[in-house]
């Protein structure tokens, strides 16, 4: 089975991870200059660097449908730049994932593949895709709905040990992004992490640096450019969250339920 996914930033690797992990072939897509922080578990960094490793499951970068699933017959991840999905015509996956989270419908469409999953809101069951997964933290995380749509996004971070809305950093300027720190570093409160256009990015609290722009990547003032896990945790950087994996296995129920 072929599933082509939609975004490959860190929520989009951990559902790839369930998938191939589960003996599907999975194959990609993002945009050319990628704006994931958690890049230490995401597999777009392979478009950055050529491949990335997550977990101990390899992603490579191909560019045409032979070479993507010549990756695939090799048992890594494939990753393409393809924002648009074209990809998808001579591919003729089995189904399609939509992970880019942006909240909105970016022009999936259900008659993509015989299975069209839609993950996170904007989304609804039976209409433009044929199934959603709730990606809200909380008594429905990773809940896979076949008619309805997820809960709305509220614009509030998932709360980690306590702390939400402050752990996450943000551009203090337009320009490109600057690396002070590297993720895993640990960080107090009023430290320079990054810079912006010449302008310090500070840690809002202690902790774990657990995500950060790549240099060079353009960001624009308000824009998320870090995350700090209070944790202290340094080892979370290198696996997937509960988040990714909560959604992933319900990306996975769907699969079978309309495989069945």
């Amino acid at each position: 089975m072929l599933t082509f996914i939609r975004g490959a930033g860190d929520l989009a690797t951990g559902i790839a991870l369930r998938l191939h992990r589960a003996g599907i072939s999975v194959v990609m897509a993002d945009i050319a200059e990628p704006t994931c922080i958690r890049r230490t578990v995401a597999f777009s960094e392979a478009i950055r660097c050529g491949s990335a490793c997550v977990e101990d499951v390899r992603a490579s970068l191909g560019a045409t449908p032979d070479e993507l699933r010549a990756i695939v017959e090799q048992g890594e991840v494939a990753v393409a730049v393809d924002p648009n999905a074209e990809l998808v015509t001579d591919l003729a996956p089995d189904a399609v994932v939509d992970a880019i989270l942006a909240k909105r419908n970016l022009g999936t469409t259900m008659d993509m593949a015989p299975i069209v999953i839609g993950v996170g809101p904007g989304f609804t069951a039976d209409e433009d895709c044929h199934a959603a997964v709730e990606t809200k933290r909380g008594h429905y995380l990773g809940r896979v709905l076949y008619t309805g749509s997820p809960i709305a996004n509220t614009g509030v971070p998932g709360i980690i040990a306590g702390v939400g809305a402050k752990r996450v950093l943000r551009s203090p300027a337009d320009g490109p992004f600057e690396c002070v720190h590297e993720i895993g570093d640990i960080v107090t409160a009023g430290e320079v992490v990054g810079r912006v256009a010449g302008e310090p990015m500070l840690a809002t609290i202690d902790g774990v640096l657990r995500g950060l722009l790549a240099p060079g990547v353009p960001a624009f003032r308000g824009m998320k450019a870090g995350d700090i896990d209070p944790r202290g945790d340094a080892s979370f950087v290198k696996t997937v969250s509960d988040k990714a994996t909560a959604v992933g296995g319900g990306v996975l129920e769907a699969l079978c339920h309309f495989r069945a």
